[in-house]
């Protein structure tokens, strides 16, 4: 392992070839690059679920963690890892303080792993737009958990507003096992037995309900009803009319659901409660769009057509410094309306010139260029702290 303290992403880039170089055929064979953006008081959480993933699935493990945004001094440090504490793949843990957490792409991008996928995974609450966070940007897969927002529900509306196909959800993978041995129950139900409307039993202001809503819906076309149950954590069961009777799954205790259908006995199945790294590693194993995701999103938001949306998002500069200014003064505030150069908007698009991954976009063309060798070192300089007095011009004679 190798630890860098206020260093620049030139000096992460050459002791991560280090590594590889150190640890042989164990630098090979990666299937794609995980990217995690959390806070410096959740980094051991993202850490240990981050580790569950890459055990299942090889890949290179980039840790961005933003601190102290507006310190007036940008600062990078590093560890460098392969075969250590953050499991057997090749492992980059980034702590960034100042404006370079602003522009934390300008460090991540000569990191990821050259003709493999980009997974981008917000343990805290996901921002309001992907598009203001370039590690958003860039990434073929996006995953975020409105279980950590203030108000799951809004947050997940707020991504139905948001989506792009290749947005997910944890919320959505935490009733992988609901759709599942609901979707088996349906196996003994005969054709002539049409389904009916359906309730969902479950905590207050769960986001897996809305989506378990969401998919009954466009999968069975029939009205949904979300049920309260306080004092309960997640879903806790549902029940909808088949024919002249009625199917009910319900969970009997933390590892168990029972399925239970008019004249027929009760059966007791595995439905375990699974961690964090449990639910990653499982949206680890599909890279492409989740189409029946964008289908119950759009069932729950009565946003249509989510699935057909454009592919590819642009970045948009958003600077958290200029909306405190705006906010606590009028001079600030005509000033972001207007802009630093003069255009419109606070959130003015960035221009490729001034940051690398503004027009990157989430495919495979765009990170192509990223991994090259010849453009990983511009990347990397441009991370470079700000803590050496820039050059004067000469003076003129």
């Amino acid at each position: 392992m190798t630890t860098l303290w206020d260093t620049t992403g030139s000096a992460v880039v050459k002791a991560l070839a280090a590594e590889r170089r150190a640890a042989g055929a164990l630098a090979f064979g990666l299937a794609l690059t995980l990217v995690v953006v959390v806070d410096e008081q959740h980094v051991s959480q993202a850490e240990s679920a981050a580790t569950a993933a890459a055990a299942a699935h090889p890949c290179r493990l980039l840790i961005v963690v933003r601190r102290q945004i507006d310190s007036p001094h940008p600062r990078l440090d590093a560890e460098v890892s392969i075969g250590g504490r953050l499991g057997p793949g090749e492992a980059v843990v980034m702590r960034m303080s100042g404006r370079l957490a602003l522009h934390a792409e300008s460090v991540v991008l000569p990191l990821l792993a050259p003709d493999a996928p980009v997974v981008t995974w917000w343990y805290d609450a996901p921002p309001e737009k992907i598009a203001y966070d370039p590690l958003g940007v860039f990434a073929d897969r996006r995953v975020t958990g409105t279980y950590a927002a203030t108000d799951p529900v809004a947050a997940l509306r707020q991504r139905a507003e948001d989506f792009v196909p290749g947005d997910t959800d944890l919320a959505w993978t935490r009733i992988s096992g609901w759709r599942t041995l609901l979707a088996a129950a349906f196996d003994q139900v005969q054709a002539s037995d049409a389904a009916g409307p359906a309730t969902i039993v479950s905590e207050p202001g769960n986001p897996s309900a809305c989506l378990f809503a969401g998919w009954l819906q466009a999968r069975l076309q029939v009205p949904v009803t979300i049920t309260d149950a306080p004092g309960r954590k997640g879903i806790q069961g549902v029940r909808l009319a088949v024919g002249d009777g009625e199917l009910e799954l319900a969970r009997t205790d933390s590892r168990s659901a029972g399925i239970t259908r008019t004249g027929f006995p009760t059966r007791v199945l595995p439905l375990p409660e699974r961690g964090l790294g449990d639910l990653l590693a499982e949206e680890l194993r599909r890279l492409d769009d989740d189409v029946v995701y964008a289908e119950a999103l759009s069932a729950w938001s009565q946003i249509p057509d989510l699935s057909r949306r454009p592919l590819h998002r642009e970045h948009i500069w958003r600077d958290p410094a200029l909306e405190h200014t705006a906010a606590t003064s009028p001079a600030g505030a005509a000033g972001a309306t207007t802009g630093a150069s003069g255009r419109p908007g606070a959130a003015q698009r960035s221009r490729a010139a001034e940051h690398p991954a503004a027009t990157e976009r989430s495919g495979t063309a765009g990170r192509a260029g990223a991994a090259d060798k010849g453009k990983a070192t511009e990347h990397a300089e441009a991370a470079e702290p700000a803590g050496a007095t820039p050059t004067a011009p000469p003076a003129a004679p």
